[in-house]
């Protein structure tokens, strides 16, 4: 997680979705940075609510806008399947070595997920809290030049990137029938998605 004080901007973390090649570009320039522990890096909506979001209304009185990158749902549990397939992953719990990407997918649409397919969601890490807290600034992952642009102009920063935590390159195949059916069981995750403009 990125903040930048001035500008009144949380950059929440989704994982998987480039985060660390931003934040590597952006650190710099940032009032405060939460690289670690994983679980503080990646907090969703509802973490900052009620951890980060009192600390700069209490202390500042100030209320930050957040900003957040979508991936197409496919895609994003793709670079999951693909990133737990890392070499030194192998023989791990969580390793996808000798599953296909169709039972990598079955599995995530059980209600109790083993370990390998436990990714989270990205609608449940945006979603709005309560007290209205949200995501401002959506960005499409698949559209970089929109939110290097929104980046370049809110923070009047010259952006530097480069491919950081990338998950190894492969075709992954999902049959009709397991589409239709993750589709049809995550359609919140593809309507945010589209929601995205």
């Amino acid at each position: 997680m990125l903040v930048f004080f001035k500008e009144r901007l949380a950059f929440l973390s989704v994982p998987k979705t480039g985060t660390t090649a931003y934040e590597g570009a952006l650190a710099p320039r940032a009032d405060m940075v939460i690289s670690e522990p994983p679980m503080l890096k990646h907090a969703p909506v509802y973490r900052y609510n009620r951890f980060i979001r009192p600390m700069f209304l209490k202390v500042c009185d100030v209320e930050l806008e957040l900003m957040a990158v979508m991936r197409e749902p496919i895609s994003w549990l793709g670079s999951w399947y693909r990133y737990r397939q890392r070499p030194f992953m192998k023989g791990k719990p969580n390793s996808t070595f000798g599953i296909s990407f169709d039972e990598f997918i079955l599995a995530y649409m059980k209600g109790d997920k083993p370990g390998f397919a436990d990714v989270g969601s990205q609608s449940n890490f945006m979603k709005s809290q309560p007290n209205g807290t949200g995501i401002t600034h959506y960005f499409r992952y698949e559209d970089q030049p929109k939110l290097q642009a929104f980046l370049k102009d809110r923070l009047d920063v010259d952006l530097n990137l480069t491919r950081e935590n990338v998950s190894p390159q492969m075709q992954l195949d999902l049959t009709p029938d397991v589409e239709t059916r993750f589709r049809r069981k995550f359609g919140d995750e593809f309507a945010l998605y589209e929601s995205i403009t």
